[in-house]
């Protein structure tokens, strides 16, 4: 597996191509994104649990229930969600018409959508495309793909590996991601879409994608909002031919965790990335309960913020969660290589200062009960992020 490194935007893999347009949804951005392979691609997608999911999300599990699709539309700026019946009318003329444009079956149409909850799909403005779709599809970088996804962030998420085919050729996966608010995943998170050339079996992928999935972005979280459209797919080609299903599991974790990674450093209002890593649990699904006890208590969130050794915060956060097995007399907590808790050897507050100073905090606990294990990833709480969220609408 080797990560990319040119300083030149990755390109789709061989086998994709993108239309990108402003649809006039919002502003003068770019908010309509199509990305449609030439043929069928075997692939796998996950989509929110949400008992409010939207009506894309409605007809994507659909589309995805037999591990087919050929082409993604993501409408951005508008989620298209709590719009009742109009709401899934328009999504399905929206899927009827890309489909119609990239010439596929609409049940190979994955739709997504993610902005303003309540608001119908601007449809005269959607029809527009249509026409344009067809001819507009060509060869674009991925970076311009994930700018026309963007709502409240920053800027644009991009992660791109190669690996070696059976053949002794190259495979690609290249991954665009969006999403920095409303993110505590119920299995994805905000729109994340991975595309391949290398040539696979449909359950192997599947399987390979639900588990680098759960090491990433299932272990994300911004602020503990599960959104109403959580959309996370990718699509194979095969244009490459065979790999080895190990490795390109590997290679999908890697960008998956590039990208969860960006996500959490561009959170809204954030400053800071804080990575929480608990070992010694009783299993790893106990160490991600606790993790995420952790990465979700504001109270953690905002002494990271204000740079504050206070790791009082971080035992809270541990303590307050039912487990099992927990004795507060064997765990031990960490900021990077520096132990805290129990604190044995006085760590000089003004070097835990200057550590919380940086843009990465990484916090360790081992509960030293057993073998589990696991990683989760977010960020610090700054008024920035109650501004965008006060001011979101208007």
């Amino acid at each position: 597996m080797d990560a990319a490194n040119s300083t030149e935007p990755p390109m789709l893999p061989d086998g994709f191509r993108a239309h990108i347009a402003n649809a006039g949804i919002k502003d003068s951005t770019d908010d309509f994104v199509v990305i449609a392979a030439e043929r069928n691609c075997t692939a796998s997608v996950m989509l929110t649990q949400s008992t409010f999911a939207g009506p894309s999300v409605t007809i994507s599990r659909q589309s995805a229930a037999n591990g087919k699709l050929q082409a993604i539309v993501v409408v951005s700026k508008n989620a298209n969600v709590a719009t009742g019946r109009r709401g899934l009318d328009d999504a399905m003329e929206l899927r009827n018409g890309v489909a119609l444009s990239v010439g596929c079956d609409p049940s190979d149409v994955l739709v997504a959508s993610t902005g303003v909850i309540g608001v119908p799909y601007p449809m005269a403005r959607l029809r527009e495309q249509f026409s344009v779709i067809g001819d507009g599809l060509g060869e674009i970088d991925a970076v311009s793909v994930a700018t026309a996804m963007m709502t409240t962030d920053t800027h644009p998420k991009v992660a791109s590996a190669t690996m070696e085919t059976l053949s002794g050729g190259t495979a690609s996966v290249v991954g665009v991601a969006k999403g920095v608010g409303m993110i505590e995943p119920d299995m994805a998170t905000m729109l994340a879409f991975l595309f391949t050339d290398a040539e696979v079996d449909p359950d192997a992928l599947d399987a390979a994608f639900r588990r680098a999935v759960e090491r990433s972005f299932n272990s994300l979280s911004v602020d503990t909002d599960t959104s109403t459209s959580d959309t996370a797919a990718v699509l194979a080609s095969g244009e490459a031919g065979p790999v080895d299903v190990t490795e390109l599991e590997d290679v999908l974790h890697a960008v998956c965790l590039d990208l969860t990674r960006q996500l959490a450093a561009d959170g809204e209002g954030a400053e800071k990335l804080i990575q929480v890593s608990v070992s010694g649990a009783l299993d790893n699904a106990q160490a991600k309960r606790v993790a995420k006890s952790v990465i979700n208590s504001p109270l953690v969130k905002t002494a990271v913020h204000g740079c504050d050794p206070n790791w009082g915060r971080i035992v809270m956060a541990i303590g307050k969660t039912p487990e099992p097995g927990i004795d507060q007399d064997t765990v031990m907590v960490s900021f990077s290589d520096m132990v805290v808790y129990p604190a044995t050897d006085v760590v000089p507050l003004d070097r835990l200062r200057e550590y919380l100073a940086g843009s990465v905090v990484e916090i360790s606990i081992d509960l030293n009960i057993g073998e589990g294990s696991w990683t989760v990833y977010g960020c610090d709480l700054t008024d920035g992020y109650i501004r965008i969220n006060a001011d979101y609408t208007t």
